[in-house]
């Protein structure tokens, strides 16, 4: 064997080539495997950063809103009212809600059995627009205020002296509503019942987003007598089991704060208003309901709404009963005068 030959100049160069390739075999081998030396394309920031889209309440916004109602408060106890912030989504007062109250098997009970569907509407939606001129700095919100359970002369089967009425009906309201992308609140007038046995009857109602609650203490008869004969009442604790039970559904079921609007005319017919807690999930509204000309009604909100605050106040229009003795009703610009400004306004 020519062992010279191995060492020539040629062979030193193959040599060389071979080993060469074979150790950058080895070296690509062992890093195929290592994340480190092959790094991935950059992905874009935006991609791998997930947004933030719980929503927010905006509390520097909620507070001058609510801070605005209670404008010119001598008495204070509007101005220093203390409430809990609502869950996102609440309504108030960030609107004003209008609504259209009523009943639509009387043409008594309110407006919405009084005029044609179609009518009605167009009714509503020219209110609303008068109220968005008188304060352009509160949008407004159309709603459609059915009684849902109404209170009766007669005691019926279950000498309750209340009639539900059929879901059909309910649903219908809903229907109504949607056309012009209003809020549904339900009212109860429970006679001899009990919020307790009514409320459970409307869950499937009251578990939508956009179906609201009001509960009339005039039609609580605690003494026995039936309704119309006497007015009746409500007292904190009842109003309290109102919102808690709201605010069970809006926790089961992932909704924005329900609205309770509580029914007044009278002080007798509400009773140890200070123990009614307003809760995060729910925004309670004392409405004035009384009826007459602008001075009465006005006397009637300065002395059952105004020096007894809960959280939010209403007020109630009538197109019939407040001008008897009126050449019209309350104007916007009118209501907007009174401490604290109502943010609630229905229209019988």
């Amino acid at each position: 064997m020519h062992y010279e030959n191995l060492f020539s100049p040629k062979s030193r160069l193959f040599f060389l080539f071979f080993f060469l390739s074979f150790f950058l075999i080895i070296a690509c081998s062992r890093t195929e495997g290592n994340p480190a030396s092959n790094p991935k394309p950059p992905v874009v920031e935006a991609e791998t950063q997930q947004k933030d889209t719980t929503p927010k309440l905006d509390t520097a916004d909620y507070q001058s809103r609510f801070d605005a109602l209670h404008v010119g408060d001598k008495s204070g106890k509007w101005l220093s009212l203390k409430t809990p912030y609502p869950l996102p989504g609440a309504l108030l007062p960030f609107n004003r809600v209008i609504a259209y109250y009523g009943n639509f098997y009387s043409k008594r009970m309110g407006i919405l059995g009084e005029y044609p569907e179609d009518e009605m509407l167009e009714m509503l939606k020219a209110e609303a627009k008068r109220w968005e001129a008188a304060d352009s700095l509160t949008p407004v919100v159309p709603a459609i205020h059915y009684i849902a359970v109404t209170a009766q002369r007669s005691p019926g089967k279950n000498n309750k002296y209340r009639q539900r009425m059929p879901k059909a009906q309910i649903e219908k309201a809903l229907a109504i509503a949607k056309k012009i992308d209003a809020i549904v609140i339900l009212d109860i007038q429970i006679g001899l019942s009990s919020l307790e046995e009514e409320l459970p009857e409307l869950d499937s109602f009251l578990s939508m987003p956009n179906v609201h609650l009001g509960i009339d203490p005039e039609f609580s008869m605690k003494t026995g007598a039936r309704p119309g004969k006497k007015i009746g009442s409500f007292d904190a604790e009842e109003i309290n089991y109102a919102a808690n039970y709201l605010a069970g559904l809006v926790k089961l079921h992932n909704l924005p704060p329900k609205i309770l609007i509580v029914h007044r005319f009278t002080k007798p017919m509400l009773t140890n208003y200070q123990n009614i807690t307003p809760l995060p999930e729910v925004q309670i509204v004392v409405q004035m309901d009384g009826w007459g000309g602008k001075a009465k009604k006005k006397g009637t909100y300065q002395h059952v709404i105004y020096p007894q605050p809960v959280q939010f106040s209403g007020f109630k229009i009538f197109y019939k009963h407040d001008t008897k003795k009126a050449p019209k009703v309350m104007q916007p610009e009118e209501v907007l005068e009174l401490i604290p400004k109502p943010i609630y306004i229905q229209y019988q």
